[in-house]
Order: structure tokens, then sequence, then C-alpha cells
């Protein structure tokens, strides 16, 4: 499995594991810690949830699943909605979320978006956080260019990690500025969604006749591809979310392909980046 070292030193595996939607269904628990586990055992140790994933159920899944395993052998990333995003409520959220995951820290904390809060206030009760043990390191998601340049104005907010995204072959429109400032900042890129789980982004992606014979060439699934293409993007942690250990194994082998650059020259023709900036693309 290939490494991402982010700014403070962390080193983390370039895929991991999304949780969106996990947790929902009894029905499936059992087969999505099944999953989740595989996944853990198959190098895929950054587990990514959030408070707002099934009003927590997703992050009680995450600590059923984890069991097993060593603590310090996890990434964990669970994110804080924007509604409790203040020095009164952040804490007390967080402290909900960690009984949720069955553990006394999460290795990153994600502002889920950006809210009313004044974000002086948010990034200094995330670094007090910080201070206390309870978060190693904290970082943001959705948030666009402008947001990025007032996060690094306000004191302590260099000390952003990563930024978590949507982002894949459908979806780059952060390629025109805001990768480039991230990169600047040192805060690596969490694509969310590498497999355009949602929405209708998805459309004509998989039956895309270079993503089909790029699959066929590689003897692997249309969605392999989309998930190598993501992966061979420099230094991006894909986060695909999956309940079933066959599709979990699909993408623990997607992470062993190698694109050749013709093959990606090609993909990139079908889905080029665009050439202005758009809006930050959300499922």
């Amino acid at each position: 499995m290939r490494n991402i070292t982010l700014a403070n030193g962390d080193t983390v595996p370039a895929l991991g594991l999304g949780t969106w939607f996990l947790g929902d269904n009894p029905a499936s628990r059992q087969d999505e810690i099944a999953a989740l586990r595989c996944g853990i055992e198959g190098g895929a140790r950054l587990i990514d949830t959030a408070e707002m994933y099934g009003s927590g159920r997703s992050e009680k899944l995450v600590g059923e699943a984890i069991t097993p395993f060593s603590r310090e052998s996890l990434y964990l990333i669970t994110k804080v909605l924007p509604s409790n995003a203040s020095r009164h409520r952040m804490e007390a959220a967080l402290d909900a979320s960690l009984a949720r995951l069955g553990t006394d820290y999460v290795d990153m904390y994600l502002y889920h978006w950006r809210g009313g809060t004044p974000l002086a206030e948010t990034v200094a009760e995330l670094e007090r956080l910080r201070g206390s043990g309870k978060i190693r390191s904290w970082g943001v998601s959705n948030f666009d260019v402008e947001d990025m340049q007032d996060l690094a104005a306000v004191p302590g907010g260099t000390n952003c990690q990563a930024n978590e995204v949507l982002y894949h072959l459908g979806s780059r429109g952060i390629e025109v500025e805001l990768r480039g400032l991230m990169e600047r900042r040192g805060a690596a890129l969490i694509a969310y969604c590498p497999l355009a789980q949602a929405g209708t982004l998805r459309n004509g992606l998989v039956t895309n006749p270079a993503v089909t014979e790029v699959a066929r060439e590689l003897g692997t699934s249309p969605f392999q591809v989309l998930l190598a293409w993501v992966l061979a993007q420099g230094k991006v942690i894909a986060i695909p979310r999956t309940g079933k250990r066959t599709h979990m194994r699909e993408n623990l082998e997607a992470a062993r392909i190698e694109l050749s650059a013709e093959q990606l020259a090609r993909l990139d023709s079908a889905f080029p980046a665009p050439r202005r900036r758009v809006p930050l693309d959300v499922e």
C-alpha cells in the first residue's frame, strides 16, 4: 500500500475507508463491519467518518469494526458539524464522537464545512483540543479557495493538515486553483466519492469508451480504473465507501494498479479538467 506523508510527519495510506451511509441499515451491519475489517487487514488503515453520518450510527459501526485492531495501528478521522464548531459546543461534540468510536483520541478532526461561527473561534478551539490530546491534528472539508485563504489568515490556521473535497475523474474543478493552493499551504487532499458514488456526476463515467477500454486492457472493472486514476494523481488520499467485502477487495486491488502514461493521457482527454475555475462540487 502506497503511503502519503502529511505536513506534520504523519504517514497514512493513500487508500482509506469512507463510511458515509454505513451503519444505517441493521440488516447489513455485520456485512459492513466485515468489509471494514477486510479493508484494514488489506492495509487501508485510515478510516473516515463523521458525527453527521447517520447521526452517529457510522461512528458506532466504526467503533465496533476496529475492536480487533490495536488503536495505534489505525488512523481515525471524524468531523464536527458547523453547528458544533464553536468554543461552547465543540468539545462536547468531540467527546460524543470519541464515546461512539470507543477511543480517547482521533488522529484528525475535520471541520465538516464552513458555517456561521467565526473561523478564528473554530480554529482556536481545534488548537486547544489538539493541545489536550483528544485530537492529534485537524483539517477541514469542503473548503474552497477563499475559505482556505481565510483559514490561513487566522491564528493557528496554517496548522490545517488536510482539506477533504469531492474529487474524481468526472469532477476535476479543484485542479484549476484550489489544489495548487492546498499544496502550497501543506494541506493534503482527501478525495471523497472517488468513484462518484452519489449524484449525477457518475453519469457517463463507467460507460465511457476510454474508461472501459483501459479496464479491458488491465483486466479490471471500470470502477477500479476510476479509483486507480485518483490514486495516480500524486499526494492524494482516496476514501471510497463500501459495505461489501467483494467491493473492498476490488478497491484494494485497484490500489496496486499502475496506469501507463498513455492510459492516463486517454482518460485525461476523455474527461479534461476545466480551463477556468468552477464552483466546488459537493455530493
